[in-house]
C-alpha cells in the first residue's frame, strides 16, 4: 500500500519529532557505551549491540507506517531498563544514565504523539 491509495500514513511532522528523539537517544548511547566497559575491544560491539532495537524500526518509521509506530514503543524498555540499572548500580554514570532515562521517554513520547496525529481510517480526507 502506498500514501496515495488511501492507506494511513503518519505526518511527517510526528516522523521528524521521532527521528529527533531517536538519535538523541543513540548519541547517548554511544557516550554511555564506552563509559560503560572502559579499556576493553568490546565496546564498539556493545554500542552496536545496543543501537539494535533502536534501528530495527527506522525503515517503517521512514515510511510513516502506524504499525511500525505501535510496536517500536516495545523497543524503547531495553534503553529505559538500561538507564534505571546504570543509575541505580553505577554511580559515576548517574549523569550519562539520567540522560539516556529521559532521551528513552522523550523516544516513547514522540512515537506515541505520531500515533496519535495519525487519522483514523474512517475519518474525512483519508480516501
Amino acid at each position: 500500500m502506498t500514501a496515495g491509495s488511501g492507506a494511513r500514513v503518519v505526518p511527517r511532522r510526528a516522523r521528524r519529532w521521532c527521528l529527533a528523539m531517536a538519535a538523541v537517544l543513540a548519541a547517548c548511547i554511544v557516550v554511555a557505551a564506552p563509559r560503560a566497559a572502559p579499556l576493553t575491544s568490546s565496546g564498539l560491539g556493545w554500542s552496536a549491540l545496543l543501537l539494535l532495537p533502536l534501528l530495527l524500526p527506522l525503515p517503517g518509521i521512514l515510511r510513516g507506517t502506524p504499525r511500525t509506530f505501535a510496536w517500536a514503543t516495545l523497543c524503547v524498555a531495553p534503553y529505559f531498563l538500561y538507564g534505571v540499572t546504570e543509575a541505580i548500580a553505577n554511580p559515576a554514570m548517574r549523569t550519562t544514565a539520567g540522560a539516556i532515562l529521559f532521551a528513552s521517554l522523550a523516544w516513547f513520547a514522540s512515537l506515541v504523539y505520531g500515533l496519535r496525529a495519525t487519522p483514523a481510517a474512517g475519518s474525512p480526507g483519508t480516501g
